[in-house]
Order: structure tokens, then sequence, then C-alpha cells
């Protein structure tokens, strides 16, 4: 019987596998023909919002820690890859290696101080700082350009060698950048770190119970999260070529937290159709700024009442109980 159970468990893992990578591979070829029928930019806007909703997953769906301050790893990172870009002609990567060092650095520096609590009070932490990160950005002009922000960031030379300020060429190397860092934060999923992840979130007593350093994973989860957000802030302000206060104000770390729950919380692919609706509904409100909040507020209240699991945890819902 145990032998017969252990074998459905590995065939619906290796049946879930092949519908990932299905799921993978038509997401790669529609983000290839995007350009093609949908304004390339506006694109690449979706990507790095995916990218940073991913990487926000990583710490909430995955190791179920709520942060309300995920906007000060997004809009530093982008600052300091812009700035270095700017002022002293660092070519692509570098500026998005420089800005996942920033994410990484200060998510050990706030992730150290707020793993120390739990729930409700973590979270706090986390938007405290993400206000004092804020206050910082409009003072620091010499970095942030204060209110005016950063503008014209120039896009320079791939490895020195390859030209991308074009838009087409921009939206090839901002889909390279998405892709990897997907690839690589599925396979952080499936490897036995993520497993320890997800033990800590389904029972933290129980995983420290079984000898799992619990405070090291959540952190090493927080850096992680981080440093991918960083990814994701560096890759806006290099393909878009601007970096602003609205990039580390409290509005972008609620709409992160939207687009993960619209989405669905700790799935694989959940972020990315999330970004994807936001995103969307903002070109669709393209002249009623007054009304987008209502609209979110809205989305909101839905998914809470009816999709707790996020679209796409809705639709896996139901076919499993099929």
């Amino acid at each position: 019987m145990a032998m017969l159970s252990h074998t459905h468990r590995s065939d619906s893992r290796k049946l879930q596998m092949k519908l990932n990578l299905i799921a993978f591979a038509a997401m790669a070829g529609l983000l290839v023909i995007a350009p093609f029928a949908i304004y390339p930019l506006l694109v690449v806007q979706i990507l790095c919002f995916a990218l940073f909703a991913c990487a926000f997953n990583l710490l909430m769906g995955f190791t179920g820690l709520l942060s309300f301050g995920h906007a000060m790893f997004y809009g530093w990172s982008a600052y300091i890859a812009g700035h270095v870009s700017k002022e002293y002609g660092a070519t692509p990567e570098l500026a998005l290696l420089f800005g996942m060092a920033t994410g990484a650095m200060l998510g050990l520096i706030v992730g150290a101080l707020a793993i120390k609590r739990q729930g409700i009070y973590l979270a706090m932490i986390t938007l405290a700082f993400a206000q004092m990160m804020f206050f910082l950005a409009v003072q620091m002009h010499a970095i942030t350009g204060g209110e005016d922000g950063l503008q014209g960031i120039p896009r320079n030379r791939l490895f020195g060698l390859i030209d991308i300020d074009s838009t087409g060429r921009v939206y090839w190397f901002a889909l390279g950048v998405f892709l990897l860092a997907f690839l690589a934060m599925w396979r952080i999923k499936r490897s036995p770190f993520g497993e320890n992840l997800k033990a800590i979130r389904e029972n933290e007593p129980r995983a420290i119970s079984l000898g799992c350093n619990t405070a090291r994973y959540k952190l090493a989860a927080f850096v992680l999260s981080a440093a991918f957000s960083g990814l994701a802030g560096s890759l806006k302000a290099i393909s878009l070529q601007l970096a602003t206060l609205t990039d580390v104000g409290w509005q972008i770390s609620g709409e992160v937290i939207l687009m993960t729950l619209v989405g669905g919380v700790g799935t694989i692919f959940g972020p990315v159709i999330g970004a994807v609706v936001v995103v969307g509904l903002e070109q669709m409100l393209l002249g009623f700024d007054d009304w987008i909040p209502v609209i979110y507020g809205s989305v909101f209240v839905l998914c809470v009442l009816f999709f707790r699991k996020g679209i796409l945890g809705q639709i896996q819902h139901v076919f499993q109980k099929d």
C-alpha cells in the first residue's frame, strides 16, 4: 500500500513537471511574439513587474513571510543601476549586478531584524524600513536625483560589445534576463532549500523540531527575494531609462502584493499572470488616475472573497479536485 502511494506521488510529480515545462514553453513562445503585437516597451514593463512579483512570491508564497516594504529593494536597486550607468558608464550586465548586490545588502540588513518577529509585526518592520529608505531617496539627490529622479539613463553596450540602444534590442535583452531569473527561481523552489522553505511556511515549529535552522533559512529567503527584486528594479532602470521616487514608494509594494495575490500565491506562474492583469488594468485606466486605487481595492476584495488562491491557484485547485 505504501509502495502504491509512493508510486502515485512520483507519477503526480512527473506529470506536474511536464505541465510546468509545457507552461514555460508556452509563456516563452508568447513573449517571443508579443513585441510584434504590443508596443515592446510596454511588454518590458510587464516583464520587470513579473520578475518583481516572482521575487516577492519567493518570500511570501514559498516561505510565508509578508513584506510591506519590497519597493525599497526594487527602487534603490534601480537608482544604483541607473547611477553607475550614467556616472561611470557601467555596462548593462555590471549595472544589473550592482543592483542585485544593493537589493541583497538591504535584504540582509532588513531581514536580520524583521525575521525576529512574525505576522503583522514583521510586515510593519519592513514598511518602516521602506519609508525610511523613501525619505533617504528624497534627500540623496546626488545619487537618486531627488524628486526629479534619474532620467535618460544610458543603455551602454552589453559586455562592452553589443549595442542594445534600440527598442527591439532592449526587448530581447529584458526577455533574456527575465527568463534566466525565472528559471533560477524555479530551480530554487524545486531544490532541497526550497522544500525547507515550504516546510517552514506550513509548520515552522515542526520544522524546528526536525532540526531545521529556520532563522537561517528565512534570512536566506529574504536576501534572495531582495536580490531578485533588485534585479527587477535594475532591469527596469536600464530598459526604460529612468528611476523615480515612485519606484521606491509604498504604492509599488502594494502593487506587487496585489499581483501575487491575483495570480496565485505560492505558484510558479501565478505572479506573471498577476503582473499582466495589473499592468493591463493600469493601461486601460490611463486618464482615470483617480479611479486606480478604487479599482485596485475592488480587485483585491474580489480576490479575497472569490479567488483566495488567485487565478492560477484556483484553476489548479479545480483540476486537483477533478
